[in-house]
């Protein structure tokens, strides 16, 4: 009610969680959840970030556009997102312009600023693929010392969350 007459950001990006999970009373609907999450993200707000993520995975997917995948508007808003500070945006922007796409053809220079990006946000494999790029050459000269580096971070880093899952498990 607060999102479909009010167009109220976080209640946009609850209902399109809902929708996509099949919670609340409500069916799960993929193509009305990603309504919802697109009027989260365009309005923005606290959860507009999230809902931008969320409306680029759903279009990366393709189940919610009748699987119609659409990498330009997938790129669009994980690029909204990925700005916002979603590291696993960036990732995904990354992975994006590393395979390409239709639309988007493959870019190793953006897939090398996005996997670095994720890395400063504290995402693992974001640091590992740009350590990867950066030992193959792809995307940049070829470093061995910031491969290392890079792939130091994703070691301290997985170290990290394997230390939080135990701490939360005691």
């Amino acid at each position: 009610m607060n999102c479909e007459q009010n167009e109220h950001p976080e209640s946009c990006y609850k209902l399109g969680a809902y929708y996509t999970t099949g919670k609340g009373g409500l069916p799960q609907c993929l193509k009305t959840a990603y309504s919802c999450f697109l009027k989260s993200c365009e309005k923005g707000g606290k959860k507009s970030v999230d809902a931008c993520h969320n409306v680029g995975l759903l279009a990366h997917d393709g189940r919610a556009l009748g699987g119609k995948v659409d990498p330009v508007a997938a790129r669009d808003y994980y690029t909204r997102a990925c700005e916002g500070g979603f590291a696993a945006s960036c990732f995904n922007l990354s992975a994006l312009f590393i395979q390409g796409a239709p639309g988007l053809g493959r870019d190793m220079g953006l897939a090398l600023r996005y996997a670095l990006r994720a890395c400063d946000l504290g995402h693992v494999w974001g640091c590992a693929n740009a350590s990867r790029m950066f030992k193959l050459g792809e995307g940049a000269p070829q470093d061995d010392a910031k491969a290392e580096a890079l792939k130091n971070r994703a070691r301290e880093l997985h170290g990290q969350q394997q230390e939080a899952q135990l701490a939360f498990g005691v």
